[in-house]
C-alpha cells in the first residue's frame, strides 16, 4: 500500500491529474444524486429521472469516437480545462429547475455535462502515461483506477447527506465549485500530456483518424481483446436498476439500497489498488481479466440465491471488486500496447463499447423489471457476464501480453 500511494507524494504532475479526476467524479455525483431525487418531487413522475440517465449515458457513447480523435489532435490539458468549463455551464443550468415546467432544463444541463465528460475522459486517460515514469506505471494506474470508486462512496454519500440537509441546489453549487477547482488543478500539470509530434506532420482529418484507429484495433488481436473486455461487466450492469427493488425484497428500505450502492463503490475502490502487484506481471493479465469477469458473473449468480442481506452485501462487494480490477488491468495493458498518437482514439473506442454495453443492459432490465422477479434479473445479468467471460477467454487463449509492450518500444 505504501509503495502504491507513494506515487502521489513523489510525482506532483500525477497528483494534480489524479486530484482533478477525483474532483470531477465527485462533482458528477454531487449533481446527479440530488437531481434524481428532485425531479420526481417536482414532476410527480419517474420518467424525467430515466431520461436524465439516458441522456447522460447516450451522449457520452455517441461522442466518444469523435472526442477520442480530438484527444489525439489537440493539447490534452486544454481539452480538460475547456471540458470542465463547459460542465460548469451545464451544472449552473440545473439551478433553473424549479418546477415541472422547467424540468426540461435538467435534460439540457445534463446533456451539456455529458458532452463535457465525453471530451474530458479520453484526454485524461490518454494523458496518464505521460505524467508517470516507467517504474510508476503500475502504481499510478492502481491509484488512478480507484478514483471512480472513491467518489462513488464519498461523493454519492455526501451528496445525499447535503441534499437532505441543505437541499439539491446547494449540491449543484458545490458541484460547480468543484469543476472550477478541477480546471485549476489541470493548469498545475507541468509535464506535456502527449508525446511530441514529428515536425511538419499533420494529424489526419476526423473520419480518417477514426478509421485509422479502427483499422489499428482490428489488425492487432491483443488490442482487440483488450478493448472488448470491459463489455462483459457492462452487459451485467443492469443489476444496478434492481438495487432499490432488491432492498425492498429484504425489507431494508432506503438504507439497504444505499448500502448496496456503497459496497458497490467500495469494491470498485479496493479492486484497482489491490491489483497493483498483478500489473507488474504482464503474462498474467489476460487470464486475470477472464478471472475478473467470471468472478463478477458468479458473484451476482450467488446474490440471486442468497437469503441473508449481509451476504448479499459481501457478494456485491466481490462483484465490483472484480469489476474494478477488470477496469484497471485492461487500462494498464492498453497503455502498453497503444502508441501515444493513437491512444486517445483507442481509449475512446474502449469506453464507447463499455458504455454501449451498460446502456443495452439497463434498457433490457428496464423492459422486464416490472414482469420478472428481481432475483431472476440478477441471475440473468450474472449469467450473461459469465458466458461472455468464457467465450472471451476461449477466443483469446492463443494470445499473450508477456512480450515487451509495442507502445513502449515505439515511444523510445
Amino acid at each position: 500500500m505504501a509503495s502504491t500511494l507513494s506515487v502521489l507524494t513523489r510525482n506532483r504532475n500525477f497528483r494534480n491529474l489524479f486530484l482533478a479526476e477525483l474532483v470531477v467524479f465527485g462533482a458528477d455525483w454531487f449533481v446527479m444524486v440530488p437531481l434524481l431525487v428532485l425531479l420526481p418531487k417536482l414532476t410527480g413522475s419517474g420518467v424525467w429521472g430515466a431520461l436524465v440517465l439516458a441522456v447522460d449515458t447516450g451522449i457520452v457513447a455517441l461522442l466518444l469516437p469523435y472526442s477520442g480523435t480530438v484527444a489525439d489532435r489537440f493539447d490534452r490539458r486544454t481539452i480538460m480545462i475547456v471540458s470542465n468549463a463547459a460542465a460548469l455551464v451545464g451544472v449552473l443550468l440545473l439551478l433553473g429547475v424549479r418546477d415541472a415546467g422547467t424540468a426540461w432544463l435538467a435534460l439540457l444541463g445534463i446533456g451539456v455535462v455529458a458532452v463535457a465528460k465525453a471530451f474530458y475522459s479520453p484526454a485524461a486517460q490518454a494523458a496518464l502515461p505521460n505524467v508517470l515514469d516507467s517504474d510508476e506505471l503500475a502504481a499510478g494506474n492502481a491509484v488512478a483506477g480507484s478514483a471512480w470508486g472513491t467518489m462513488t462512496v464519498v461523493g454519492a454519500s455526501l451528496g445525499g447527506v447535503l441534499s437532505a440537509a441543505a437541499g439539491p441546489y446547494a449540491c449543484f453549487w458545490v458541484g460547480a465549485v468543484g469543476l472550477v477547482i478541477a480546471a485549476g488543478l489541470a493548469t498545475l500539470i507541468r509535464r506535456p500530456l502527449q508525446a511530441p509530434r514529428e515536425r511538419g506532420a499533420r494529424p489526419p482529418q476526423t473520419w480518417a483518424a477514426i478509421r485509422e484507429a479502427l483499422v489499428y484495433i482490428g489488425r492487432r488481436p491483443r488490442v482487440l481483446a483488450l478493448v472488448t473486455v470491459k463489455s462483459a461487466v457492462g452487459l451485467g450492469n443492469g443489476v444496478l436498476t434492481v438495487f432499490p427493488l432488491l432492498a425492498g425484497v429484504y425489507g431494508v428500505g432506503a438504507l439497504g439500497a444505499g448500502l448496496l450502492f456503497a459496497v458497490r463503490g467500495a469494491g470498485a475502490l479496493v479492486g484497482p489498488i489491490m491489483m497493483r502487484r498483478v500489473l507488474t506481471n504482464r503474462a498474467w493479465l489476460l487470464p486475470g481479466l477472464a478471472l475478473s469477469m467470471s468472478a463478477y458473473g458468479l458473484a451476482y449468480l450467488g446474490t440471486s440465491v442468497a437469503a441473508w442481506f449481509p451476504l448479499v452485501l459481501v457478494l456485491v462487494f466481490v462483484a465490483h471488486f472484480a469489476g474494478g480490477s477488470n477496469w484497471v488491468m485492461s487500462n494498464f495493458a492498453l497503455q502498453g500496447e497503444v502508441p501515444d498518437r493513437l491512444r486517445g482514439r483507442v481509449f475512446a473506442t474502449d469506453m464507447m463499447l463499455a458504455t454501449l454495453a451498460i446502456s443495452v443492459s439497463q434498457l433490457v432490465v428496464a423492459a422486464v423489471v416490472d414482469i420478472v422477479d428481481e432475483r431472476v434479473v440478477l441471475a440473468g445479468c450474472g449469467l450473461v457476464t459469465l458466458v461472455y467471460a468464457i467465450g472471451w477467454r476461449i477466443a483469446t487463449r492463443g494470445l499473450s501480453l508477456a512480450a515487451s509492450p509495442p507502445a513502449v518500444a515505439e515511444n523510445r
